[in-house]
């Protein structure tokens, strides 16, 4: 038998050869930890569906965001879960409300070495579940809904948060948010703008970390699962309206949007590996179906490769700590 002078497979012959000749590869700096914080804790509450993952107390915040320091990550996304909710979701413009204070907390302990990041978004705050305001039919009020989220970014910005991550699909969010930030100096505090959000069936052991009260879904404002054209379009708004970093979620099922939109950002590309992901593997690991930390180490990368910069992951800890014992 002839065979063709093309051998691919001398290109993997090692360890050593593979990594050589690997396309893509992940390191600390790339990934970004979401944490939750739940206000009245005096221990952190395991979330069942997410095994390893935790509602932060005060003290336990403070702790793994300093850990973040020591990986090396890119950064935390912190998220508040109030004690008392209402319709408008107040507690998320009170400055020593949970979030707001988290914020504080957060940057008197690691100042400028980790960028610190917060959710703009109303559902952990409203006593319905939703991410904004509600008008007399139950639908979400578009404009009055930004307005709020345009206070509530300044009172992040104040609190100390280095990028805001508006995530609740309000058309014309950025260039209000953006508008309110420069209006009140904070010309620096740049937007991670969640532009193409997606209704997923993959959220929810989210809900149980936010301990959300939706009832119903969201598909009146977060993008149909069938639409892959509108995400263009959805990001060429944010864009337009001033966002710094483009986001894509979920992550998994989304990947040809995260292709799609890293191959015509002019900025930074982002995509979060949501709840569900993490939960499924996790789940399967656990019943020794997969080996975990090569199927983490994987989905990881296979966002990296779709093109994203950067990644939203609760494994964001524990994978980076992987890394930097593999150097």
């Amino acid at each position: 038998m002839t065979f063709p002078n093309q051998r691919p497979r001398r290109l993997r012959t090692t360890p050593a050869m593979r990594r050589l000749t690997a396309e893509t590869r992940l390191a600390p700096s790339e990934l970004i930890l979401p944490a939750f914080i739940r206000e009245g804790l005096t221990e952190p509450n395991p979330i069942t569906s997410m095994p390893g993952v935790v509602q932060h107390t005060t003290d336990t915040l403070k702790r793994a965001a300093a850990e973040a320091v020591e990986l090396g990550l890119g950064g935390i996304m912190l998220f508040g879960i109030p004690e008392t909710r209402d319709a408008e979701g107040t507690a998320a413009l009170d400055p020593e409300g949970v979030l707001n204070k988290a914020i504080r907390d957060v940057r008197a302990e690691v100042g400028d070495d980790l960028v610190v990041m917060s959710d703009v978004c109303l559902d952990e705050f409203t006593d319905h579940g939703h991410c904004g305001v509600l008008d007399a039919e139950g639908y979400v009020d578009n404009d009055r809904t930004v307005e709020i989220y345009a206070r509530m970014a300044v009172a992040q910005a104040e609190a100390g948060a280095h990028m805001l991550g508006p995530s609740g699909m309000m058309d014309g969010q950025i260039a209000a948010i953006r508008s309110a930030l420069d209006g009140a100096g904070h010309v620096n505090t740049s937007l991670i703008a969640y532009a193409a959000k997606y209704a997923s069936a993959f959220y929810g052991p989210f809900r149980e970390a936010v301990d959300s009260q939706l009832k119903g879904d969201r598909r009146t404002y977060q993008m149909d699962a069938g639409n892959r054209t509108e995400a263009l379009r959805e990001v060429e708004l944010d864009l337009a309206e001033g966002a710094d970093i483009i986001m894509v979620k979920p992550a998994m099922s989304y990947l040809d949007i995260v292709a799609d939109v890293a191959a015509m950002s002019p900025v930074p590309v982002s995509a979060y590996q949501i709840s569900g992901e993490y939960a499924m593997i996790e789940a399967a690991a656990a019943n020794g179906w997969i080996d975990r930390r090569a199927a983490i180490t994987e989905s990881v990368l296979g966002i990296r490769r779709a093109g994203a910069h950067t990644v939203l992951t609760y494994w964001a800890a524990e994978l980076a700590g992987w890394l930097k014992e593999s150097h």
